[in-house]
């Protein structure tokens, strides 16, 4: 009971200073759409617009960018049938930033939508889960692993980038990896797909990426309608600790729908985050 007692004062204490930290403004840059009928909201017959994007914290003299998208030019990138292709880092011009600017690149998962583009960006230094670094690299083309939607080119990029000292290996639950933003894992699939909480001037703000595909799976606690998961009752925990973690459910914001377009736009395919 003291035990218990101590984790939540340091766990109460974290969060007190999380509070106090500078406020990020966060936007999200569409890049690519699809539509897909597995991802029905609420029929099998219905489908869904999904929105390929890549998601910017900037404040605090950073910027951070969440995954780094991936290019159309790619061949397993084609079997989505993707529309309205744009660069990655090209979405990135209609901010007026450069790919060199970008400070930080929070990895939340090894496929392609969220690893292809990682080496466009020179100067930033990318955080990963330990665990998902050891998985990706390793344990995955080993015997038994499961690797049939990770890329070999990818596995390089990353070791290339861990050999050049621009990898930051994250391990554990509820680590500021940067003042003011915050990474937790998630489900397993097979590894653990990263989400991330940032402090922005409305709140605490939760970036699903793959643990928070549409509305559809926030809004009625469900892993389904949405692509597999190999770990169901994962999902929906890590849903409801992001409930938990927001300022209120206007503060969490999945990874793939194309309904947070609703929110102003900066300019086409541009929203600022609120």
């Amino acid at each position: 009971m003291k035990k218990m007692c101590l984790i939540l004062t340091a766990l109460f204490i974290s969060f007190i200073a999380f509070s106090q930290t500078t406020h990020y403004e966060v936007s999200a840059l569409k890049y690519a759409s699809f539509t897909h009928d597995s991802l029905a909201r609420t029929k099998t017959t219905d489908s869904v617009s999904i929105d390929f994007m890549i998601w910017m914290i900037k404040g605090n003299g950073k910027v951070v960018l969440m995954d780094a998208g991936h290019l159309y030019s790619v061949e397993a990138a084609r079997d989505f049938d993707v529309i309205d292709d744009l660069r990655p880092d090209s979405t990135l011009q209609k901010l007026s930033v450069h790919t060199e600017e970008v400070t930080d690149i929070i990895l939340s998962y090894q496929h392609l939508d969220h690893i292809n583009s990682i080496d466009l960006f020179p100067n930033a230094k990318v955080w990963v889960q330990k665990e998902d670094y050891a998985y990706f690299t390793t344990a995955s083309w080993q015997k038994g692993g499961e690797n049939s939607e990770f890329n070999r080119k990818e596995v390089k990029k990353l070791i290339d980038l861990n050999t050049a000292g621009r990898i930051n290996l994250v391990e554990g639950y509820n680590k500021e990896i940067i003042e003011g933003i915050r990474m937790f894992p998630g489900s397993r699939k097979p590894v653990l797909p990263q989400y991330v909480l940032v402090k922005t001037s409305l709140g605490n703000m939760a970036l699903g990426s793959d643990n928070v595909w549409i509305y559809y799976n926030s809004n009625f606690v469900t892993p389904a309608p949405t692509f597999s998961t190999f770990d169901a009752n994962g999902y929906i925990k890590a849903m409801q600790k992001m409930r938990l973690l927001v300022t209120d459910e206007n503060g969490l914001k999945p990874g793939f729908d194309s309904a947070l377009m609703k929110f102003p736009a900066i300019t086409e395919g541009v929203i600022r985050l609120k």
